[in-house]
């Protein structure tokens, strides 16, 4: 696939920290930060299930589009449905500057890498550019193109 094909798809991007560490994600924290980008910004915690508060559903703006994401605390980490990679790469900005602490590690996979049992990559620290790439790459590893 060349790139404009592979900039319109859309999958499922997760991303977390790297493994043995942790975010220290809360709830409290990720809707004030969902909110400082958009006052009306659409949070729900799911109170159903084993753990009280086990998932967060919330809405996060991304250029002109509103995109559905989930985060657990346990182990702590967000998921963006119907996301493209362009998408993904700004998420992950917005995750290093408002949500990860400094220094942590961010890892990521998408829905199609977990069907292809993929392992989780570490998000490289390079410029969006080259981040999305890194996306492509993945999408394509993934022998869905």
């Amino acid at each position: 696939m060349d790139a404009s094909e592979l900039a319109e798809l859309r999958t499922m991007y997760i991303f977390g920290p790297a493994e043995g560490s942790t975010w220290g994600l809360t709830y409290e924290v990720l809707e004030r930060k969902l909110r400082e980008r958009d006052a009306d910004a659409f949070v729900r915690i799911d109170e159903g299930g084993p753990i009280r508060g086990s998932v967060m559903h919330f809405g996060i703006t991304v250029g002109e589009e509103v995109l559905e994401g989930m985060a657990k605390l346990s182990p702590d980490g967000i998921a963006i449905e119907d996301c493209t990679a362009l998408a993904a790469a700004e998420v992950v900005r917005w995750l290093r500057g408002s949500i990860v602490p400094a220094g942590t590690s961010i890892t990521f996979t998408t829905e199609w890498g977990l069907e292809a049992d993929m392992p989780e990559e570490l998000v490289p620290d390079v410029p969006r550019p080259r981040l999305v790439a890194t996306f492509f790459a993945h999408l394509e590893a993934t022998g869905l193109d």
